[in-house]
């Protein structure tokens, strides 16, 4: 996966106001009631990268960027999603993302730390992330596959594969027939 580098000593206006306008969307969203139609709009508001059909998201919420995190069809999001989203995440259709999980895809130089190295993250098909799971930059979770709660994901996670632990290691292939 290519790392991307971003000098944040260097203005960029327009980061600058989608950094903005998330923190304002999340605000309003983070408030409203739930199952409220002004929710379902806020929602559409917020993830302009792209929103699929039948979702369960949960608040609250935190990210950095919205528009950088494009969610599939059914996919469902417990509370307290965090995201550190300088780079894309995508969240393919079916996935299941439990409570307390972060998704992280940006670190800082080691030496020079205004400098941001980023790498996308990617949520396959019908995976399942477990409750306070964190994803590290650059990772893959392949389709089918489990993530152990409180597990730190440090290398990409094959289809059909139950990872756990810190740094999370798989501990068993699943029967990719099973999946209806």
């Amino acid at each position: 996966m290519e790392e991307i580098r971003m000098d944040l000593r260097i203005p960029d206006e327009k980061r600058e106001a989608e950094i903005r306008r998330t923190a304002e969307v999340l605000f309003r969203l983070n408030q409203t009631p739930p199952f409220s139609k002004e929710r379902d709009q806020l929602l559409k508001d917020l993830f302009t990268g792209g929103l699929g059909e039948g979702c369960n998201i949960n608040t609250p919420l935190y990210m950095i960027i919205a528009e950088n995190l494009h969610i599939g069809n059914r996919v469902s999001i417990g509370p307290y999603f965090k995201c550190m989203s300088a780079g894309h995440i995508t969240i393919e259709d079916d996935a299941q993302i439990a409570m307390g999980v972060s998704v992280i895809t940006n670190n800082h130089d080691f030496y020079d730390r205004p400098v941001l190295t980023i790498k996308d993250v990617r949520i396959g098909k019908n995976a399942w992330i477990g409750a306070n799971a964190i994803l590290l930059p650059g990772v893959t979770v392949g389709e089918n596959a489990i993530v152990g709660a409180g597990s730190v994901v440090t290398r990409d996670v094959a289809p059909n594969t139950i990872v756990a632990g810190n740094p999370a290691k798989p501990i068993k292939t699943l029967d990719p027939e099973k999946f209806q």
